[in-house]
């Protein structure tokens, strides 16, 4: 298995260090990246090359990593679905609605099962567990959701220093952060957005917020960026919120609230899911799933905060969980992954319109955009031929 990656910053870095160790098959026998951050990830040997293009034709890979900044990406797996090979892509897959409809475009000529993506929630234990539960009928029909996503000052600091910061870069925090957990309760739901409506701001990283002491100041520096970054994020130039709300509704008829802020010194990602005949409650940072029958009995209380798990990898276990998934298929040991491309680009709609509805001020109707969308007549997961 020959891989190659455009990007080696730290998350495509983390992500391949664990596929070499999981996966000794599989050498990394070239990267394109012009300031590349983590190459000891991934072998300080690796062979460079000074363009995607060069590296596609001369490496001859099995598999193309495209973890590079989210603006880069559509370009990139352009270029890998041209050459024939099967593709990788960090989340999230594009940063606006005209490239998804382009990159929905280039999928009906080429097919989307050659592309796997990074939405490693889905991998998740909590998810798997979840799933069982779905599938066995335990909550019903779904009738509503709530569920955050909140991320520790340093964290928060981090997006307001990084290439994120900037919409153009990363389309927006919502999409960029929060495409995880959209994705989730599109799949729980089994449906997707109908109606959006949002408010959100800058709220926390002003100047007037600033920290009055260095050790306090430290935090905001503790998670490091290195392309196109700034130091101070509270004299930031970014145009991303910092805190923002969003209510859906689904096609199925659910509706969520959802809340997200990146300055919480507590941080959790809890969701509460009822339908007509139960409910499940959990948190991934805290590291619990509890599902309830409506008659008060216990269909499941998992507690994953102790253990091998919690400890294995960053997402809550789930990166390992995710590789193994991968490495699994590749390997032809698994039929399917549990997302597909076409969830990743319908959870980046869903976000996208989100944002859309905070910036007008209005509600926003996704039908018009479902139905350009669905013109290109994109597999679901399950219809996909993964041969």
């Amino acid at each position: 298995m020959r891989i190659v990656t455009a990007g080696v910053g730290l998350r495509s870095g983390h992500v391949l260090s664990i596929l070499r160790k999981t996966m000794p098959e599989a050498k990394i026998v070239g990267y394109y990246d012009p300031q590349p951050s983590h190459l000891d990830m991934i072998g300080l040997e690796t062979p460079r090359y000074p363009s995607v293009e060069d590296m596609l034709c001369d490496a001859n890979p099995d598999l193309f990593f495209v973890g590079s900044p989210n603006e880069f990406h559509l370009e990139q797996i352009a270029l890998g679905l041209k050459a024939g090979v099967r593709i990788f892509t960090e989340k999230p897959v594009v940063v606006s609605l005209q490239q998804t409809m382009q990159l929905a475009e280039l999928l009906a000529e080429h097919g989307s099962a050659r592309v796997m993506v990074g939405l490693v929630l889905r991998h998740s234990q909590h998810m798997t567990d979840l799933c069982k539960a779905l599938d066995a009928d335990v909550l019903g029909p779904i009738a509503s959701l709530e569920a955050n996503e909140h991320i520790a000052p340093y964290h928060g600091a981090f997006f307001m220093r990084d290439w994120r910061r900037m919409h153009g870069h990363s389309g927006g925090f919502m999409l960029e952060k929060c495409c995880h957990d959209l994705d989730l309760y599109n799949m729980i739901t089994g449906s997707r957005p109908k109606r959006v409506a949002s408010f959100g701001a800058r709220r926390s990283f002003l100047p007037a917020h600033a920290p009055a002491s260095n050790s306090e100041n430290d935090i905001f520096h503790i998670k490091k960026s290195v392309w196109n970054s700034v130091d101070d994020p509270f004299q930031s130039d970014g145009d991303i919120v910092d805190c923002q709300t969003a209510v859906v509704e689904f096609e199925s008829g659910a509706s969520m609230s959802f809340h997200t802020n990146i300055n919480v010194p507590d941080e959790h990602r809890r969701f509460c899911i009822i339908g007509a005949k139960g409910m499940a409650e959990g948190d991934f940072v805290r590291g619990f799933l509890k599902i309830t029958h409506r008659d008060g009995s216990v269909f499941a209380d998992h507690d994953y905060s102790n253990g091998a798990l919690a400890d294995m990898s960053a997402h809550y276990g789930a990166d390992h969980l995710m590789v193994q998934d991968i490495v699994a298929f590749l390997r032809q040991e698994k039929d399917a992954l549990p997302v597909s491309i076409v969830d990743a680009l319908e959870a980046g709609i869903g976000a996208l319109a989100i944002d859309q509805a905070r910036v007008s001020g209005q509600i926003v109707d996704l039908s018009p955009i479902w139905a350009e969308f669905d013109s290109y007549n994109l597999p679901a997961r399950k219809d996909q031929d993964v041969g």
